[in-house]
């Protein structure tokens, strides 16, 4: 049997000591209760997943302008802080280490989630061009064209940012992830193809970077810079983000992001960026880990349909400092002692990632359980 190490060695992040290097990503499971309170179910879920090195929650919306999907949790109100409480506190319960990830969803949001039917916002008139937009009823249906923001508008949103890293810190947990990627608000700011705004955030590389960095300095003053992290995804596609020279935007980003001692940054390897809709890499894409590995001063996660092999090979050969499993995490609640043991694991429905109960979210076994049947 094939034995890791570089996956069990322990790592600091700003703030926290992590006993291990498998991340939990940020998994989208559209199962929040009403008005994006997090329930008992979904508390019972995450804290089944305590080992891991480190928990990243689902991406969660800063207010009702960022609502993207049904069932998205929010932290934008008092029930929602009381129920994210559960979560953080089953989770310390069991030993665990858990960020929330908070996210606006700009332009892939969509109108019925507030109670006006507001057009979504986003830095340009620009909808996506590929890809579709969900209902309140989890129907599948055309995106919206968002609504330029004015430039007040972007300071106010930029509050909401931080607000919402005072309420997770105020529902217990140990940092927040800012939500950078996968073409939510953050990323249309920083890529020219959904981007065309002529003031100072909008044209070049400096001023299309400056709305993330508003808000990584505005979360940083509330919670501590060494409670702050950040996900992005550069060359992915998905969501209709294009630029015009991606290499030199994100090599931009990260080098001011490197002056700030962030508790990590988390890259997306675009090869990955639609694995939450297919189960197929995409091949010929460009190697984040190996573009940008050494841009950013302070810890890397990398999260691309890793298994445990390419995960233990990457960490050995420094490509990152951690590694974040989406999937396997889905069905695999002791996804770390299955990974020590080298045993088998659990094959994840699909048909049951997004909306339901307990069933896809709560069933899967540990193998303790499993053993415990056979015998």
């Amino acid at each position: 049997m094939t034995t890791i190490t570089a996956l069990l060695q322990t790592i600091r992040l700003g703030r926290i000591e992590l006993p291990n290097r498998i991340i939990m990503a940020p998994l989208t499971r559209m199962r929040a209760g009403d008005s994006g309170v997090p329930t008992a179910m979904n508390a019972d879920y995450y804290a089944q997943r305590a080992s891991a090195g480190l928990i990243i929650t689902e991406s969660t919306r800063i207010g009702a302008l960022g609502h993207s999907y049904p069932g998205m949790p929010g932290i934008h109100t008092e029930a929602q802080i009381d129920g994210w409480k559960k979560v953080t506190r089953a989770v310390h319960a069991r030993g665990g280490r858990i960020f929330l990830q908070i996210a606006h969803g700009g332009r892939v949001s969509y109108s019925s989630y507030t109670s006006d039917n507001l057009a979504p916002v986003a830095p340009s008139a620009v909808a996506p061009a590929t890809g579709m937009a969900f209902t309140r009823e989890f129907a599948l249906t055309a995106f919206e064209t968002p609504r330029a923001l004015e430039a007040d508008e972007i300071g106010a949103i930029v509050g909401d940012f931080r607000q919402a890293a005072r309420n997770a810190m105020l529902a217990g947990f140990d940092g927040v992830e800012i939500h950078g990627a996968n073409g939510y608000l953050i990323d249309q700011f920083l890529h020219d193809g959904s981007n065309l705004r002529t003031d100072n955030y909008g044209g070049s590389i400096e001023n299309r970077s400056r709305f993330l960095l508003d808000v990584v300095d505005a979360i940083g003053a509330e919670i501590g810079i060494d409670r702050t992290a950040i996900r992005l995804s550069p060359f992915s596609q998905f969501n209709d983000m294009r630029d015009s020279d991606t290499t030199a935007l994100f090599g931009h980003v990260l080098a001011q992001l490197s002056q700030r001692p962030l508790a990590y940054l988390h890259l997306v390897e675009a090869r990955a960026a639609e694995l939450g809709l297919s189960d197929e890499l995409r091949a010929g894409l460009d190697n984040n880990v190996a573009l940008f590995r050494q841009a950013f001063s302070g810890p890397v996660i990398s999260a691309g349909g890793y298994t445990r092999d390419s995960a233990e090979a990457l960490l050995a050969a420094g490509g990152a400092d951690a590694v974040a499993f989406g999937r396997s995490y889905i069905a695999n609640p002791d996804l770390v002692e299955r990974l020590t043991s080298n045993a088998p694991l659990n094959a994840y429905d699909r048909a049951t990632f997004y909306g339901g109960a307990e069933p896809g979210y709560l069933d899967y076994p540990t193998l303790e359980q499993q053993q415990s049947r056979a015998a």
